[in-house]
């Protein structure tokens, strides 16, 4: 068997669209025998980053509740054959995608979309769509009305 990839990046906001995309990385994951890292972007709370760009200590309380969150689904989610680590990080979610797949030389970025037009769009931007036209590694994305057939 070839591997394609041996590093998958899944960032996940517990949404709808970001399951259904870990349902997609899994699978890659397993097919590939690769490693999956599972990666939620903290927001940083409004009006923050304008009194302290680079936060010494970036809300850990926040921070430490996704990690809990992030840790139970890959418990629930992840067979226990499968290689994962779970990441929380504060920022900009776009930014912090990109810098963590560069950081952890990641072969492959697979996230969802919510699939905005117009604008929605327009007004709310698009996370997929920047780390789609920034990354350096390709990206995969998902609609939570992916179907997923399983690895044989």
């Amino acid at each position: 068997m070839i591997q394609l990839f041996r590093k998958i990046l899944c960032p996940i906001d517990f949404s709808q669209h970001s399951l259904a995309a870990l349902d997609v990385a899994l699978n890659l994951t397993q097919q590939n025998d690769a490693k999956l890292y599972l990666l939620n972007v903290a927001p940083v709370p409004a009006g923050a980053a304008g009194f302290q760009p680079v936060p010494m200590d970036p809300y850990p309380f926040l921070e430490k509740d996704r990690q809990e969150h992030l840790a139970k689904l890959g418990r629930e989610r992840i067979p226990a054959a499968v290689r994962y680590e779970t990441l929380v990080i504060s920022g900009d979610p776009a930014e912090q995608v990109l810098n963590t797949a560069h950081g952890l030389a990641i072969d492959l970025i697979v996230m969802g979309t919510h699939g905005r037009k117009g604008l929605g769009h327009l007004v709310l931007g698009s996370v997929a769509e920047r780390v789609v036209r920034e990354s350096a590694v390709p990206v995969l994305t998902a609609h939570s009305t992916a179907h997923v057939r399983k690895a044989d």
